[in-house]
């Protein structure tokens, strides 16, 4: 019995031939073939490794969520507006931080005054504290900047009409 067990293993075993078929693969079988192929991820890509905490940092709450990013424009995120209508209450003129030197309008405008309407877009100024939020230029009450050239649909400019030859 032995004997036979090794003669197996040494002699080259006798195939038997596939019946080859003519026919073309059908959908259902190749999807049958997708079917059964299962491809098994364990996490995400990334392209650090994740490394496990340690009992210490799990201790000291290393898995809690992290804070929220505090919003840019906290009164037109809470409502999903790109802008708002509002009115000027009041127009000053405020200073930046340290490095910087200059006067800045506010309006809370340019050549906006009290009781205009205006339309408010986000966006903060990162030298002047408190200021989340800039004028659309060219909408309501606040005109466009005059003779603008470049970047015009930031500034409320229209285009310039062509001189007549």
């Amino acid at each position: 019995m032995a004997a036979s067990m090794v003669q197996r293993l040494l002699m080259p075993s006798i195939r038997s031939t596939p019946s080859i078929s003519t026919s073309r693969p059908t959908i259902q079988s190749i999807t049958n073939q997708l079917k059964s192929i299962t491809i098994s991820s364990s996490r995400t890509f990334s392209s650090s490794p994740s490394h496990a905490a340690t009992y210490n940092q799990v201790r000291r709450g290393c898995r809690t969520a992290q804070a929220m990013r505090k919003s840019v424009s906290p009164a037109l995120s809470t409502v999903q507006a790109p802008a708002l209508k509002g009115v000027a209450l009041k127009v000053g003129i405020t200073k930046p931080k340290k490095p910087n030197s200059a006067e800045r309008k506010t309006a809370r405008g340019h050549n906006v005054q009290q009781h205009s309407v205006v339309l408010v877009r986000g966006g903060r100024s990162q030298d002047c504290p408190g200021v989340r939020y800039h004028l659309v230029r060219g909408a309501g009450d606040l005109g466009g900047v005059g003779n603008r050239a470049t970047s015009r649909s930031k500034y409320g400019t229209k285009k310039p009409k062509k001189a007549a030859a």
